[in-house]
């Protein structure tokens, strides 16, 4: 059956159910769009916690003596800011930025709570929605079997890359110009102040070493090579941690090549265009995420093209947040090219992850959410007694929530939560998830994630500037993965 040859037909609008506004956000506006004075989006020990934040964000470009000097890098630079206000505060260039209307949110109501929509013109859709910590919904037969089989094979016409990143030479010989107090190291590490390094202390900040998922046996495997730890405790006195020499991590992590089984994340992934020109089924997809979303054509339209991944026997990601704050020192990967900021990193800034599973998966795969709903969130509480919770190859069956792989099925969560003011606000740690491991087949799935800055004012700048190019550059100008332009009239023997 030639899966691709007719269209699915698109409803002109969603029929929803009447949402719940929040009256303080929907007053709230941009005004001439003078950007509120930063705040931190992260509580100070959460998921996102500066020193979290930034192990997440080199991801496994550091091998672990380079993670702990990037730590350090932030917990310097995090002195006296008055004399620059950061890269939020300055000025976002010349010429007035138009309004942006608050964003809209889905109210879960409560767990189990199902609602109808119009998604397409000829069916019905249901959310049903899973959490309220983090705000989950699940939506079946969101695709048709028919769509999931053209994705896939799509991603296989464009072939597919290995997911895992590895250090670059730029980014280590950077690392190696910084200097490192070992006390000052110590002190950064120890978070309860007893003046003793246990292995969950040094785990919470640094899970990633050279492109591999650091366990508890890990660690001590590697105190042992390096001489650190004498009486073979796994626990580090202050003495003990200032008579290593750090440089033993490097050579300790450089000999050790990670196995695809150790990798934070063991899977093969690409991306699919689907804006103007795309593959009308594609473009099919994109529209029905903007109906569901009921978010702005300009936000979901400018967002990262669609993620395809494929996960073999043994696959999986260990749990992570899709969406990183932004600090000073960062900024958004999508808005960079308009802040006019020089600053060291960036980040990914998703205010939504849209996951559609693409087949159904034999044995093992489902998503994990270590803690929704818990009632409390204590990012060292994710490691007791040897049990890891982010840990998805050995200890998926002991997260809150999984949701077992259904072909067709959505499921969508928002990784911030409201700021108050229509507008983004701190990174929600309950949206914590990974990928629990494949245990027999294949897995199959696709992100769609819609990126919003956590400025207000560099958004709205960024689509200004965006639909400026647009206007300039006419109907010949494509985006730098144009070559999917090459698929829309595909037609596939499904």
């Amino acid at each position: 059956m030639a899966a691709a040859a007719g269209r699915r037909p698109e409803a002109v609008s969603p029929q929803w159910a009447p949402p719940q506004h929040d009256p303080v956000g929907a007053a709230a506006g941009l005004g001439d769009c003078e950007d509120t004075p930063v705040r931190p989006l992260c509580k100070p020990r959460g998921i996102c916690s500066r020193a979290y934040f930034l192990v997440l964000m080199v991801f496994v470009h550091l091998y672990l003596g380079n993670v702990l000097a990037l730590l350090l890098f932030v917990h310097y630079s995090n002195g006296d800011d008055s004399s620059d206000p950061g890269p939020q505060r300055r000025a976002q260039g010349p010429g007035p930025a138009p309004t942006l209307a608050p964003l809209t949110r889905l109210e879960g109501i409560k767990v189990g709570y199902e609602r109808k929509v119009q998604l397409v013109a000829d069916r019905d859709h249901f959310i049903r929605t899973l959490s309220l910590k983090p705000l989950l919904f699940e939506i079946p037969g969101f695709l048709s079997d028919e769509e999931c089989r053209l994705i896939i094979h799509l991603a296989q016409m464009k072939g597919l890359q290995r997911s895992q990143i590895l250090p670059t030479e730029e980014y280590e010989e950077a690392m190696g110009t910084m200097q490192i107090s070992q006390l000052d190291l110590f002190q950064l590490l120890d978070q309860n102040h007893d003046g003793r390094l246990q292995l969950h202390e040094v785990l919470a900040q640094t899970r990633l070493g050279n492109g591999r998922w650091m366990t508890p046996e890990n660690i001590q495997e590697m105190y042992s090579a390096i001489k650190a730890d004498p009486d073979g405790d796994g626990v580090l006195s202050r003495q003990e941690f200032s008579n290593m020499d750090l440089r033993d991590f490097h050579k300790y992590m450089r000999s050790h090549k990670a196995e695809s089984s150790q990798l934070v994340r063991n899977s093969h992934h690409t991306w699919l265009y689907q804006g103007e020109g795309a593959h009308h089924v594609m473009r099919a997809i994109r529209q029905r995420v903007l109906r569901l979303t009921r978010l702005s054509p300009e936000i979901v339209e400018l967002s990262e093209p669609l993620q395809v991944v494929r996960y073999g026997e043994g696959g999986h990601y260990h749990a992570h947040v899709d969406s990183g704050p932004v600090y000073p020192e960062t900024i958004c990967s999508h808005t960079k090219l308009v802040a006019n900021e020089s600053v060291p990193f960036e980040t990914s800034c998703r205010y939504m992850t849209v996951l559609f599973y693409l087949n159904n998966v034999t044995g093992g795969g489902e998503t994990v959410f270590p803690v929704a709903d818990n009632r409390t969130y204590d990012e060292m509480g994710l490691i007791q007694d040897d049990v890891d919770l982010r840990d998805t190859r050995r200890h998926c069956d002991k997260g809150n929530l999984r949701v077992k792989p259904r072909q067709g099925t959505a499921v969508f969560w928002y990784n911030y939560l409201p700021d108050g003011q229509g507008w983004v606000g701190d990174v929600d740690d309950y949206s914590l998830h990974g990928g629990c491991l494949v245990t027999r087949g294949t897995k199959w799935i696709a992100n769609n994630w819609i990126n919003v800055d956590p400025s207000r004012a560099r958004q709205a700048l960024f689509q200004q500037e965006m639909a400026r190019l647009a206007r300039e550059s006419g109907a010949d100008s494509q985006p730098e993965w144009a070559l999917d332009r090459a698929y829309r009239d595909t037609r596939v023997e499904l």
